[in-house]
């Protein structure tokens, strides 16, 4: 059967509106940015989009991963690129190990380990470290820090694999791949690295000794080990700064720890704030107490522009081998502005341009646990400081104000 393109696109955007899937892909980019392109056309990712390998009938692609807390790499609001570029080669290694010691459930999924040995390193809590730094999401300083963290990542993960190929040889498919004609991921991107690091001597060690592993980076939507960690997921933005938590043993408040810290040394933590970030669904906007350089920070990703966040996916982008599982958030999601955000990724390069679309309810669910005496208490008393709204510009991309 065929349809008309447009009749086709309209559909995926409906789909995407009304159940927040199907994921989109870039093929081409996938393909023409991939250091397998030798192997032949890749035609799928994984699950969670951040996994671009190839498979054929006698291989099953195998992702082997894990994430680098980058929280934990912020003192003082310092960032230890030093400590990230020790920790990541670390993992390198110990992801390498893990090729050779894993049970393969079926032997395509050995034979594509062995040959290919890909490997995919994530982190999480990325806006965890912003915020620990002071950054807000859409500044410059977080827009450097982002490439930075990533140019760290993959020289050190290049380093290590390279080091790992001198001892232990290239992996068996090396031949004919785009690293072995010289060309980094970031050159698939036509960017230039800044000189955080050595990456000439690199390319040179490289060219002499190839690399053991064909893919390096994939950072992954890690739902539940940033849960373990007490970090937010992954690349993504706060959801909101204070929500209520129902389970079987009851109702629980839970709070950006970092806003509660910053509030309590400031004293501005009363029960009157946190009604009204309880209120506004986690977010600080609307509290008049609270400093304007504190609420920027402090932007949850429904008030963040979606075009900030694609663009940071790209920075980031020139330094990931795989591709990254990236969520888009609309708060009312139409077919424009979903056309226009689609478009805008593809424009950027990126392989993965939507994981999930997240949207919000119609309608708020009742809110049983805010004090809705005390919140028109402060509205009246907000009403007469409340600066007026100024309406946003006009912007390239229509979800931008989002």
């Amino acid at each position: 059967k065929t349809i008309k393109a447009q009749q086709l696109w309209f559909a995926i955007l409906e789909s995407q509106v009304e159940t927040g899937t199907p994921y989109m892909l870039y093929k081409d980019a996938c393909n023409g940015k991939s250091n397998q392109q030798n192997l032949g056309t890749i035609k799928s990712s994984n699950l969670c989009c951040e996994i671009i390998e190839y498979t054929s009938k006698d291989e099953v692609a195998v992702c082997n991963l894990a994430s680098i807390a980058l929280s934990k790499f912020v003192e003082n609001a310092v960032f230890d690129f030093a400590h990230l570029h020790k920790i990541a080669k670390v993992v390198t290694t110990n992801l390498n190990k893990v090729i050779d010691v894993n049970y393969y459930p079926i032997q395509e999924a050995r034979n594509s380990n062995m040959r290919h040995r890909p490997i995919g390193i994530g982190v999480q809590g990325l806006a965890d470290a912003f915020i620990l730094m002071g950054y807000s999401f859409e500044s410059v300083e977080a827009k450097v820090l982002n490439q930075k963290i990533f140019e760290t990542i993959y020289h050190a993960a290049m380093e290590t694999s390279m080091e790992l190929a001198k001892s232990q040889g290239p992996y068996e498919t090396y031949e004919g791949s785009p690293v072995s004609q010289g060309k980094f991921q970031y050159d698939l991107w036509g960017v230039t690295p800044s000189d955080l690091w050595d990456w000439a001597s690199l390319k040179a060690q490289v060219a002499q000794h190839g690399i053991r592993n064909s893919l390096l980076l994939a950072p992954m939507p890690t739902a539940s080990t940033a849960q373990i960690l007490g970090n937010n997921e992954s690349i993504e933005p706060f959801t909101s700064n204070m929500y209520s938590r129902r389970v079987l043993a009851g109702e629980f408040t839970i709070v950006n720890k970092y806003l509660m810290k910053e509030l309590i040394s400031l004293g501005l933590w009363n029960s009157d704030v946190r009604n009204q970030i309880l209120h506004d669904r986690g977010s600080v906007q609307n509290v008049a107490s609270i400093p304007a350089n504190v609420k920027e920070v402090y932007k949850t990703v429904w008030e963040i522009k979606q075009k900030v966040v694609l663009d940071l996916a790209a920075d980031r982008g020139a330094f990931i081998c795989q591709s990254q599982s990236m969520n888009v958030h609309i708060a009312d999601p139409s077919i424009s502005k979903l056309t226009s955000m689609h478009f805008y990724a593809w424009k950027r390069g990126l392989k993965t341009g939507m994981y999930y679309l997240r949207s919000r309810p119609k309608a708020d669910a009742i809110q049983f646990t805010v004090d809705q005496a005390a919140i028109k208490k402060q509205q009246a008393a907000n009403a007469g400081k409340a600066p007026k709204p100024v309406e946003p510009e006009e912007e390239e991309c229509l979800s931008c104000g989002a």
